[in-house]
Protein backbone atom coordinates (compact mmCIF):
# COMPACT_ATOMS: atom_id res chain seq x y z
CA UNK A 1 0.00 0.00 0.00
CA UNK A 2 1.07 3.50 -0.68
CA UNK A 3 1.37 6.05 2.06
CA UNK A 4 -1.36 8.16 0.44
CA UNK A 5 -3.81 5.24 0.64
CA UNK A 6 -3.10 4.88 4.35
CA UNK A 7 -3.57 8.62 4.89
CA UNK A 8 -6.88 8.67 3.00
CA UNK A 9 -8.15 5.59 4.85
CA UNK A 10 -7.21 7.14 8.21
CA UNK A 11 -8.92 10.41 7.31
CA UNK A 12 -12.14 8.67 6.26
CA UNK A 13 -12.14 6.48 9.36
CA UNK A 14 -11.64 9.43 11.70
CA UNK A 15 -14.31 11.49 9.90
CA UNK A 16 -16.87 8.71 10.16
CA UNK A 17 -16.04 8.19 13.83
CA UNK A 18 -16.38 11.91 14.57
CA UNK A 19 -19.70 12.23 12.75
CA UNK A 20 -21.05 9.10 14.44
CA UNK A 21 -20.10 10.39 17.89
CA UNK A 22 -21.65 13.79 17.33
CA UNK A 23 -24.83 12.26 15.93
CA UNK A 24 -25.18 9.74 18.73
CA UNK A 25 -24.18 11.93 21.69
CA UNK A 26 -27.14 11.21 24.00
CA UNK A 27 -26.72 14.23 26.28
CA UNK A 28 -26.66 16.62 23.35
CA UNK A 29 -29.65 14.96 21.69
CA UNK A 30 -31.61 15.03 24.96
CA UNK A 31 -30.90 18.73 25.48
CA UNK A 32 -32.01 19.56 21.92
CA UNK A 33 -35.16 17.46 22.22
CA UNK A 34 -36.08 19.05 25.55
CA UNK A 35 -35.61 22.56 24.16
CA UNK A 36 -37.93 21.78 21.25
CA UNK A 37 -40.49 20.06 23.45
CA UNK A 38 -40.62 23.00 25.86
CA UNK A 39 -41.71 25.39 23.12
CA UNK A 40 -45.39 25.63 22.39
CA UNK A 41 -46.63 25.95 18.82
CA UNK A 42 -49.14 28.33 17.30
CA UNK A 43 -51.68 25.50 17.12
CA UNK A 44 -51.18 24.78 20.83
CA UNK A 45 -51.85 28.41 21.71
CA UNK A 46 -54.94 28.49 19.45
CA UNK A 47 -56.25 25.33 21.14
CA UNK A 48 -55.75 26.92 24.55
CA UNK A 49 -57.65 30.01 23.39
CA UNK A 50 -60.58 27.82 22.28
CA UNK A 51 -60.52 25.91 25.59
CA UNK A 52 -60.45 29.14 27.58
CA UNK A 53 -63.34 30.62 25.59
CA UNK A 54 -65.38 27.43 25.94
CA UNK A 55 -64.97 27.34 29.70
CA UNK A 56 -65.23 31.07 30.46
CA UNK A 57 -67.61 32.20 27.71
CA UNK A 58 -65.28 34.98 26.59
CA UNK A 59 -62.03 35.20 24.65
CA UNK A 60 -58.80 35.61 26.63
CA UNK A 61 -57.23 39.04 26.54
CA UNK A 62 -53.60 37.96 27.03
CA UNK A 63 -51.44 34.86 27.08
CA UNK A 64 -51.40 35.09 30.86
CA UNK A 65 -55.09 34.12 30.77
CA UNK A 66 -54.35 30.85 28.96
CA UNK A 67 -51.08 29.92 30.70
CA UNK A 68 -52.83 27.23 32.73
CA UNK A 69 -54.16 25.59 29.56
CA UNK A 70 -50.76 25.11 27.90
CA UNK A 71 -47.70 23.03 28.71
CA UNK A 72 -44.59 24.79 27.45
CA UNK A 73 -43.24 28.25 26.86
CA UNK A 74 -45.80 30.62 25.31
CA UNK A 75 -43.94 33.85 26.07
CA UNK A 76 -43.24 34.47 22.36
CA UNK A 77 -46.98 34.63 21.56
CA UNK A 78 -49.66 37.28 21.91
CA UNK A 79 -53.39 37.21 21.35
CA UNK A 80 -54.68 39.45 18.57
CA UNK A 81 -58.42 39.53 17.83
CA UNK A 82 -58.91 36.22 19.66
CA UNK A 83 -56.19 34.35 17.75
CA UNK A 84 -52.58 33.48 18.48
CA UNK A 85 -49.93 35.70 16.95
CA UNK A 86 -46.27 34.79 17.07
CA UNK A 87 -43.73 32.33 15.65
CA UNK A 88 -45.30 30.06 13.05
CA UNK A 89 -48.69 31.76 12.99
Amino acid sequence: MHLTHVAVAATVTLSVAGISYSALDPKSLEAKAQAVADRATCRTVDSAIVAYAGINGTAPKSVADIAGYVKGDISAYTIVHGQAAGPGC
